[in-house]
């Protein structure tokens, strides 16, 4: 992270950051009613509507997400540790009920854990009052999707409870090995999990405000399952580069153009110097696959079953 001569995060002496420019924003929008300190230095008010699922990524210029298994947390390295990209990264999490991710995220980033307070402690306090006001327990649920069950079960974020959805085959390869405060949710039948499935039983749980931080193959998933509400999208003003190495961009797995366009609409722009923090919200039948939103059904629901790791 960026820091002052003191030694600080870099930003005001008076307030978590100096205020994002905002360049523009639909009208209209969800308010969650940010606390003060918040919504001075987002720039302005922030909300969803429910249920949704939201995705935030920071990209370089050239469209690079991550630069490769050989190269871990290398997010970090594609926003340059950027004060002003960890505050909305702990905003967004501050906001939602549980964060998604991949197996491969989880194995990509030794060490972390998937809280507002862990990528901007500065804000603690202010994610706190705004977890109370939405009535949302301390820190967000989260949960990790495998159909292989290849997990780093020694991981931290493991460790302090997690839900792992996987297939009977995962399930099988896990057993005995996940933390006792993970729960597994196993699908029923078929050794592919249906992201549809996966957020009908989060929505059963009272998970409605579901944002994901990837990777590649999960955004992939949920776009090819039409499961995808919004898009928050850094853009670091960087060049990452790709020469015979594995370096994607927002989206893997899935081929959208030329037949299956999956347009956006941009709701909201802000600025911090050379960086921009865009918003997009996707718009209807993405892929005209499956409807947008799971909805918590019995049949879907029975499509799991859940075990802890006791």
């Amino acid at each position: 992270m960026a820091e002052d001569s003191a030694g600080h995060p870099a930003g005001t002496q008076t307030g978590l950051l100096e205020p994002l420019e905002l360049l523009y924003e639909e009208v209209g929008q969800p308010r969650f009613g940010l606390p003060p300190a918040l919504a001075t230095a987002y720039g302005g008010d922030l909300g969803f509507a429910l249920p949704c699922v939201y995705a935030n990524f920071v990209t370089s210029i050239d469209g690079v997400v991550a630069l490769g298994p050989e190269y871990p947390s290398s997010g970090s390295a594609i926003s340059g540790r950027e004060p002003t990209d960890r505050f909305v990264m702990g905003l967004l999490r501050a906001c939602a009920d549980a964060v998604l991710v991949g197996a491969g995220t989880l194995r990509a980033t030794p060490g972390h854990q998937w809280t507002p307070d862990h990528v901007f402690s500065q804000a603690a306090p202010a994610f706190a009052e705004l977890r109370r006001s939405l009535r949302r327990p301390a820190s967000p649920q989260l949960v990790v999707i495998t159909s292989s069950g290849d997990l780093p079960t020694e991981h931290p974020a493991l460790e302090s409870g997690a839900l792992v959805a996987t297939t009977v085959e995962g399930a099988r390869r896990l057993e005995g090995r996940l933390p006792p405060a993970c729960t597994t949710l196993t699908a029923g039948e078929g050794t592919v999990l249906r992201m549809a499935d996966v957020l009908a039983v989060l929505h059963a749980r009272g998970h409605t405000a579901v944002l994901t931080e990837g990777g590649p193959h999960l955004i992939g998933n949920l776009l090819g399952e039409g499961l995808l509400d919004e898009l928050f999208l850094t853009t670091s003003p960087v060049l990452a580069g790709r020469a015979g190495t594995s370096r994607p961009g927002l989206i893997t797995g899935l081929e959208l153009l030329p037949k299956h366009p999956a347009w956006a609409d941009l709701i909201s722009a802000r600025r911090r110097d050379s960086y921009l923090f865009l918003r997009y919200r996707l718009r209807s039948r993405v892929l005209g696959h499956r409807a947008r939103t799971a909805q918590p059904s019995a049949s879907r629901d029975s499509t799991f079953t859940s075990s802890s790791a006791t």
